[in-house]
């Protein structure tokens, strides 16, 4: 790859890691206190799933001159962060937490099978690997939403709450990137617009069986710069947290 292509490839995978990172330890929160004891054992499960596949990228990044995998995640200050401020918000009810895993989930399982296709062999072969996992996050993801969004008035109410709440940051997620036309022309990545007409397509049809609602496309406001390193107040903290043990001994072997 030339040095254009190469800086479009790590900032490509710099997001990608960066939100399973986030999205992982958001998840993994739930740990303990999920609303029954088969949620509570299936988000920590998903946490795992999704920090596991953030290392994996971190891999890929590192064979492209990154630095070490833990480093990388825990030892950079979050303004460097790419993440898309969706993944960041506080969990709040299971609710909110549990559209936002739709949200996420359904863009996640249809960014990998894009890049199933990619010309950049590495991340090919990763997301042809896990595709497996995603098809599972999903499938819990559509179970619950519809089981709720039919369930009762009050549970439907809520459930239509969180989806309004989600929005505007879930649309956040497909931010263009300055080199969107070089992953496009080199047959990287087929880029964002693409990846949320088919999001877009695919939770429809579960929304509408879960009686639920798109907010109009007027009040459509895509929250974006956290691919920019733009975050909100709860990016900090979290990294803070999660570098906590690092950062003690980073070079402890354990």
């Amino acid at each position: 790859m030339n040095e254009k292509t190469t800086i479009a490839t790590k900032e490509l995978l710099y997001k990608i890691a960066d939100d399973l990172l986030i999205i992982g330890h958001r998840n993994s929160e739930w740990t303990g206190l999920g609303p029954i004891l088969e949620e509570d054992i299936s988000f920590s499960s998903m946490a795992q799933d999704k920090i596991g596949q953030s290392m994996s990228v971190f891999q890929i990044l590192q064979q492209l001159g990154e630095g070490e995998p833990d480093t990388v995640a825990f030892n950079r200050a979050s303004e460097n962060f790419y993440n898309s401020q969706f993944v960041e918000l506080p969990n709040g009810e299971y609710d909110f937490s549990l559209m936002r895993h739709f949200l996420y989930d359904h863009a996640d399982q249809l960014r990998f099978e894009m890049l199933a296709k990619s010309s950049f062999d590495p991340i090919a072969k990763l997301a042809q690997k896990i595709k497996g996992e995603l098809k599972y996050h999903v499938y819990h993801a559509n179970i619950w939403v519809t089981k709720l969004g039919n369930a009762n008035e009050e549970s439907h109410s809520r459930m239509q709450t969180a989806l309004n709440e989600c929005w505007n940051f879930a649309l956040g997620m497909f931010e263009e990137s300055e080199f969107e036309n070089t992953l496009i022309n080199e047959k990287i990545f087929a880029g964002e617009n693409e990846l949320k007409k088919k999001w877009l397509e695919n939770i429809s049809l579960i929304l509408e069986k879960a009686s639920l609602k798109i907010p109009e496309e007027k009040n459509w406001k895509p929250f974006f710069g956290g691919r920019k390193h733009i975050h909100t107040e709860y990016l900090k903290p979290l990294v803070d947290e999660m570098g906590e043990v690092f950062s003690i001994d980073p070079g402890v072997e354990w």
